[in-house]
């Protein structure tokens, strides 16, 4: 396929390119998505690329497969529907020394952090191939590296960053968080601690979370451009309306407020406690809630910030048991049963959801065999080895809702008595309701704009909070665009795009300089 003319000036394109970043959480994935988004208003044909990704946040992708939410937001700042080949590998964490592994959207197998190594050179084909796709398809393909791509140590076994990029012939940008300090010696320490053949295409940086006047940073961008011979080629400023879509649960604070909730329509706030499991799953979900109007959303790990809570949401997790475990031993079940006790609105999602039942039987996630749940909900899971990938639609509250779903358990017995959350079009039903306790397996419900102020009037009764305004037209959908549209303008307004444009088309320029130590990867 030829190469497409990009409306800015006169360039062409038709590569691909790496973002890396000197630590996790510095910027890559909202770079990627800031980026594509910018490509895609330029008439380009944008795909967005992440060879491997470590997240419990995942999306269901048009395939039925799963991939990191990351790379689905970066899909919808491109104009695209999710697809397996954006995230071909996917490791979901289900304790500290193992994880899942997701390839193409399906998962094949567990593997620890040593047998993970031994596994990466037939992953690594399926990655290479698969950009290789994408290149041939679309006009320019934005990657997303993982981590840090000086992690000396992991080098030899690398697939996401330099390992891709040396695979692939990709000029690479390293993004340094500014906010976290110590910003000129992270970008010059990326460099210089790898081999020179991964030196050459480190091609040049960029600075994110910058506060104040730039004026005050030209002295060192001028100072790193000269011992490093990159260029910065643009400094992001730190904007705090950007919040949706975190591509882990670690970009959230332990007991903080999610988002930037605006003030209450009515005379009163809607206090919302999300639970923050250890290996809490799709996070997300509670953002939709975060961005009403009078709805405060924070995330709690201990028992006495349920205690003033409104609404208790109890969200998805990697390992069910070992969560409801965990629930115990903090006393968090005990809080949460006294907050329903209360008639108080509980809301439990798709892991959360199975915990609130009488038991759960795992011989697949955790091999626990039987564990007694909250008791909650008249029902019982059992999980089954192959998990629902599923992007369903129905009926819930009488409002029409979309959602999907990325679990092994599924609900083996229910009281004939036990109200349904949501009805399908085959006739059968999802979820539960009980008194002033809510579950369902579906992600992404809340982000139904009717149903979710129908939700939200349910749960004020619930909780006594009368004076509580649903807005009514207040729309996630358009706050997640207008969030990917501010992304792509802070791409146009800050960063050299003419520079990103011939790092696309012409790939790293030659004869970059090698810094010392250059140190040779590790055997």
């Amino acid at each position: 396929m030829a190469p497409r003319r990009c409306r800015e000036g006169s360039f062409t394109v038709g590569g691909a390119l790496l973002v890396a970043g000197t630590t996790s959480d510095a910027g890559k994935s909202v770079l990627v998505a800031g980026i594509c988004r910018w490509l895609a208003r330029q008439g380009v044909r944008v795909a967005p690329f992440k060879a491997q990704n470590m997240s419990n946040n995942s999306a269901v992708t048009v395939e039925g497969g799963e991939i990191g939410r990351a790379q689905a937001l970066q899909a919808a700042a491109a104009g695209l529907e999710p697809s397996v080949r954006f995230n071909p590998v996917l490791l979901k964490p289900g304790g500290d020394r193992s994880s899942q592994v997701v390839l193409l959207g399906k998962v094949v197998g567990e593997v620890s952090a040593l047998s993970y190594r031994e596994r990466k050179a037939e992953l690594f084909r399926t990655v290479v191939s698969t950009l290789a796709d994408l290149r041939a398809e679309f006009d320019a393909v934005v990657c997303e590296g993982a981590g840090s791509p000086t992690e000396i140590n992991l080098r030899a076994t690398d697939i996401a960053n330099l390992g891709l990029a040396r695979a692939a012939n990709l000029p690479v940008l390293v993004v340094g968080d500014i906010d976290r300090g110590g910003v000129f010696a992270h970008l010059f320490g990326t460099l210089a601690l790898l081999d020179p053949a991964d030196q050459a295409l480190i091609s040049g940086f960029v600075i994110n979370k910058f506060r104040g006047d730039p004026a005050l940073l030209e002295p060192g961008l001028r100072q790193l451009h000269a011992v490093t011979g990159r260029p910065v080629h643009g400094v992001l400023p730190w904007r705090e309306d950007l919040w949706l879509d975190a591509e882990d649960s670690l970009s959230y604070a332990a007991d903080g407020v999610i988002g930037r909730p605006a003030a209450p329509i009515g005379e009163h706030w809607l206090r919302v406690a999300v639970v923050r499991l250890p290996r809490i799953s799709n996070a997300t979900d509670v953002e939709a809630l975060a961005s009403e109007p009078g709805v405060a959303v924070r995330f709690v790990t201990e028992p006495s910030r349920l205690t003033d809570a409104d609404l208790v949401v109890l969200p998805g997790s990697k390992a069910t048991v070992a969560d409801l475990h965990w629930l115990r031993t903090t006393g968090l079940a005990d809080a949460i049963a006294a907050h329903t006790r209360r008639g108080l609105p509980l809301l439990g999602i798709c892991g959360g959801y199975q915990m609130l039942g009488r038991g759960i039987t795992d011989e697949v996630e955790s091999a626990a065999g039987e564990v007694r749940g909250l008791g909650l909900l008249d029902l019982s899971i059992r999980f089954a080895p192959d998990k629902t990938l599923h992007r369903p639609t129905g009926t819930a509250w009488g409002q029409p809702v979309s959602g999907y779903e990325i679990h092994h358990g599924r609900v083996e017995q229910r009281a004939e008595d036990l109200a349904s959350l949501i009805e399908l079009p085959d006739g059968s039903s999802e979820g539960a309701v009980s008194g002033s306790v809510l579950g369902t397996h579906w992600h992404g419900l809340l982000e139904n704009n009717a149903f979710r102020r129908e939700f939200l009037r349910w749960a004020a009764a619930r909780a006594g909070r009368d004076g509580f305004t649903a807005a009514a037209d207040h729309s996630f959908a358009a706050a997640r665009a207008a969030q990917l549209d501010l992304l792509g303008d802070l791409v146009a307004e800050h960063l050299d795009t003419g520079a990103l444009l011939r790092l696309l088309e012409q790939g790293a320029p030659a004869g970059l300089p090698v810094l010392p130590p250059g140190a040779p990867p590790m055997p």
